[in-house]
């Protein structure tokens, strides 16, 4: 069973089922796999809990 995993910051509900169809889609069609098949995890990181270098992507982000 194949597994995509995408770590990403928040995205709403919407954005996820879309995600999730086209990946699998495309997945799906390059390994020649069916489409019931792949297991998606999608794992949602904050902002406070990733850092860039030495700042963390929350304070990067307001410049």
């Amino acid at each position: 069973m194949p597994v995509i995993t995408i770590e990403y910051s928040k995205i709403t509900k919407e954005q996820k089922a879309r995600l999730i169809k086209e990946l699998v889609s495309k997945a799906s069609e390059v390994l020649n796999v069916e489409e019931k098949e792949f297991v998606t995890i999608i794992k949602e990181n904050d902002a406070d809990n990733v850092g860039i270098g030495t700042l963390l992507l929350s304070e990067r982000n307001k410049s």
